[in-house]
């Protein structure tokens, strides 16, 4: 039942107030020229680190450019031209897919016994 009604919680389709969230959080992200992949920061997340390791190079540099172009505007207290965040797609994903996969892999390594292949150090 609880997953049930987490799955019925954060669906934009089913729950009205997802969906009134979807909607301010794609307005904010166009503001600044974002996608929602942009968020996830690789430094948290081990993961997410590997999967941009693996995702071709016009990928990962078009997603530091977005980056850089958000943290410019922040700075300057600006937003995007209205024509050019009509442009923009905040929720087409190209990070998701390649974070499966990656966690698939983690999983699969647990599940056999092998070692983890990345760790966490502490300098």
């Amino acid at each position: 039942m609880a997953s049930t009604f987490s799955k019925w919680l954060v669906d934009p389709k089913k729950n009205p107030l997802a969906a009134i969230h979807k909607k301010s959080l794609s307005a904010r992200l166009r503001n600044y020229g974002l996608r929602y992949d942009d968020l996830h920061d690789p430094m948290y997340d081990l993961d997410v680190k590997e999967a941009l390791n693996r995702l071709p190079r016009e990928i990962v540099d078009a997603r530091i450019q977005r980056l850089k172009r958000a943290m410019d505007l922040s700075m300057k207290h600006q937003y995007l031209p209205e024509d050019l965040q009509a442009m923009q797609t905040p929720f087409r994903s190209y990070l998701q897919e390649m974070l499966a996969l990656v966690k698939r892999e983690k999983a699969e390594r647990e599940a056999l016994g092998a070692l983890p292949l990345y760790q966490r150090t502490i300098p």
